[in-house]
């Protein structure tokens, strides 16, 4: 194998760990992209299991929905659709900026008082 080869190889596997150590981080994102895009009409397929199996009631049902009406800032709507839309907006934005900037929390099992004692 050339150098070249070596480099890509190098290349793909860094950014494999990066994803790879990033995976909630990239699928809440991903997630309120594909929900902040979602169709207005609500036509196409649902992504409800509830749905699938038959029945006509789903705790869940217009959540995607309110999620969507609170990124584009249309509180009423969101509202209208599903009453922890705005909530959960809001928790997931703090559950990415957690990932995005971690703190450096030390859980101490010793402690601080040091027995002279032998």
């Amino acid at each position: 194998m050339n150098r070249f080869t070596i480099t890509i190889s190098t290349y793909y596997t860094r950014a494999f760990q990066w994803c790879r150590a990033r995976t909630e981080l990239l699928f809440w994102v991903m997630a309120l992209l594909l929900l902040f895009f979602l169709p207005e009409g609500g036509t196409g397929i649902s992504l409800c299991p509830f749905k699938w199996i038959g029945f006509k009631y789903c705790p869940g049902c217009g959540i995607g929905h309110a999620i969507h009406h609170a990124l584009h800032l249309n509180l009423r709507d969101s509202f209208s659709s599903h009453p922890m839309g705005i909530p959960a907006v809001i928790i997931i934005f703090i559950r990415i900026k957690q990932l995005l900037y971690p703190t450096n929390q030390t859980n101490e099992t010793q402690s601080y008082y040091h027995d002279p004692r032998p």
